[in-house]
Parts: structure tokens; sequence; C-alpha cells
């Protein structure tokens, strides 16, 4: 009997600058020990992270820089608004 592999842990950070972004874009993407750093540094930065492994697959098809395409704004606007609501409600 083989044993399968857990999967390994993906993240991607996405930064949106009203002042100075058309749009949200992606500053960081990586998997394994690189997706944890990622984490760890949302983590001490205070960044909520948001889990959801429909959108992290799409974002992570994206290279760092890349705004985020129109097709995934209402996915990405969703999450950054629950963003906004946490930001708001714990200051």
């Amino acid at each position: 009997m083989s044993e399968s592999k857990p999967p390994r842990k993906q993240a991607v950070a996405i930064r949106y600058q009203v002042e100075s972004d058309a749009a949200p874009k992606v500053v960081a993407t990586g998997k394994g020990h690189l997706a944890d750093r990622i984490l760890a540094i949302a983590k001490a930065e205070g960044i909520h992270v948001q889990e959801d492994p429909d959108l992290l697959a799409l974002l992570a098809k994206l290279d760092v820089n890349d705004t985020i395409p129109e097709d995934l704004y209402r996915a990405v606007a969703e999450v950054l608004a629950f963003v906004y609501r946490l930001n708001r409600e714990h200051g």
C-alpha cells in the first residue's frame, strides 16, 4: 500500500493600495517553505490570512507583480471587503 504525500502548503499574497494601484496585484507566491515564510510574515505583521483553496489555485498561476485579472475581481473584492471589515472591527 503506497502512502500518499500530503499536499504542499501554498500561499499567495496580494496587495491593493487604492491611491496607487489600478487593481490588486500579486506581491508574493510560493509553496512549501516559501509558503510558510509568507504566512509567518503575514502573522507577524497582523495581516489576516483568508483560506480559499479555489481562489488560491487561480492566483497561484499568476506571477509576482501581475495585476489580478478582471475575471477574478469579484472573488478578490469579497476577500478584501472581509479583511477591511475585520480591520475596522479590530482596529
